[in-house]
């Protein structure tokens, strides 16, 4: 076990605070109007965690913390002999289920060789065949008329491996994939080049806190930020107005674009997708205990 001096972590908790509230103030301001944005919307809302769950420090599972008697966000933690320390039992107790199937969809991620051809089709997908006014974003602009997007959607072809993007698919987009994954066959499906898992590292390392380090926890964020920015990019829908460039995936040189930023993506989520293993790995090392432990102090 790692253990830190309360100047020690006490300086990690604050510069942890500065800079997620730094790199979030637009978002807050946004949130505060309610004003949308087409990337951060989605990073707040799908996987349902707020700038605060972001700035909140959590040291994970594996280290200690002294003087933390008065630590904040005590769920899982112990105090015994001044030193604060995480409950892995505890976790494991009440969200196994969860630890074990983030091991398992993550160890088979990390063991299979990346794909780049889906050419991000599934965004379109989810417009296939729609008039503007009922897609998922009614408040954005699509980039070509309807009968345009069906045109481009059957010429370039869809290869999406990943279920909780294929779902939101229309329904006459659904034959037209290559595959048809479920959620049964998501772990023989996901793979390291697809956009979308690794987005799920962030929804993974959210579930997994206060096991996972915030700063982990933040990274996975940052990454899920950008990968965001991409698919909307490379989508159908227009993003000019928010000052983003469209990724023209209906041209070969735009394929080309968009598979360099796959390539990218997988090199970035590799050592956090390895992080996130090591948690899974500790916290299933644990004895399952019975109770919710909260700090004593």
């Amino acid at each position: 076990m790692k253990i830190l001096s309360e100047p020690e972590w006490r300086l990690r908790a604050g510069e942890h605070r500065e800079r997620v509230e730094a790199e979030l103030a637009e978002v807050v301001w946004r949130r505060d109007r309610g004003l949308k944005h087409p990337v951060d919307d989605f990073l707040f809302h799908y996987y349902n965690l707020r700038p605060s769950h972001l700035a909140r420090w959590h040291p994970g599972i594996g280290v200690g913390l002294e003087g933390g008697q008065g630590f904040a966000g005590g769920q899982f933690h112990t105090t015994t002999g001044g030193l604060t320390t995480f409950v892995g039992g505890a976790f494991l107790a009440k969200r196994g289920g969860t630890v074990a199937t983030a091991h398992e969809l993550l160890s088979a991620t990390a063991g299979r060789q990346p794909r780049f051809g889906c050419f991000g089709m599934h965004e379109w997908a989810m417009v296939y065949r729609l008039e503007p006014g009922e897609t998922r974003h009614p408040y954005l602009k699509l980039r070509f008329a309807p009968e345009e997007v069906a045109r481009i959607v059957e010429q370039v072809g869809c290869r999406c491996s990943h279920f909780d993007a294929f779902r939101f698919f229309t329904g006459p987009a659904k034959p037209l994939n290559l595959l048809q994954p479920t959620r049964e066959t998501q772990r023989e499906l996901d793979q390291p080049g697809c956009l979308h898992v690794n987005m799920d590292l962030y929804r993974w390392a959210g579930k997994l806190s206060p096991a996972v380090a915030s700063e982990l926890l933040f990274e996975t964020y940052l990454l899920a930020r950008d990968i965001r920015e991409v698919d909307m990019r490379a989508s159908a829908y227009d993003l000019l107005e928010w000052g983003y460039e469209p990724i023209k995936v209906e041209t070969p040189v735009g394929r080309a674009e968009y598979v360099a930023h796959q390539r990218e993506f997988a090199r970035r989520a590799e050592p956090l997708r390895r992080q996130l293993l090591e948690v899974t790995t500790m916290l299933n090392s644990c004895q399952p205990s019975g109770a919710v432990v909260r700090i004593q102090g």
